[in-house]
């Protein structure tokens, strides 16, 4: 496949971020056998920086119709199974959101926590974004999780 070019950063990967991104929402399968999105390395050296991805992933807090992840759920969470995972660090946000419930039908307002991963995007790093994922669905009875993955030239 031939590269794509961007205005800023040239990107080289099998599919492009907008149709992995919404292969992951729509298919959590795909987080294991889809290779993550590049920025090739000449494009980030311009900025003194390196290839890497940047993966956000956004959790409801509501279990039912109530709050039912309190902040120290989320801490308890945080450290015993993302922290471990990413130690090199991470960054965790407070959101507001809303989604369909695709069983009743309804608008669900919910508040949320969004966390930002910069990290190496090759197989174990998905596979370690994947487990993340799945033991929060299971450990809160959550429906989904939403992720998002794109390409970012990164420096520290």
């Amino acid at each position: 496949m031939r590269p794509i070019t961007m205005p800023v950063m040239r990107i080289v990967p099998s599919l492009s971020s907008a149709a992995l991104s919404l292969l992951l929402l729509i298919n959590p399968v795909a987080a294991q056998l889809a290779p993550a999105p590049v920025v090739a390395p000449l494009a980030c050296a311009a900025y003194a920086a390196g290839p890497m991805i940047e993966a956000q992933l956004f959790f409801g807090r509501n279990i039912g119709d109530a709050l039912g992840v309190s902040e120290g759920d989320w801490a308890d969470f945080l450290n015993a199974e993302v922290t471990p995972r990413f130690p090199n660090g991470l960054t965790v946000t407070d959101g507001s959101g809303h989604w369909r419930d695709m069983e009743t039908g309804r608008l669900v307002r919910e508040p949320s926590k969004i966390l930002t991963l910069l990290a190496d995007g090759d197989p174990a790093t998905l596979r370690l974004i994947r487990e993340i994922v799945d033991l929060y669905k299971g450990r809160f009875h959550q429906q989904s999780v939403a992720l998002v993955i794109r390409p970012a030239c990164v420096s520290f």
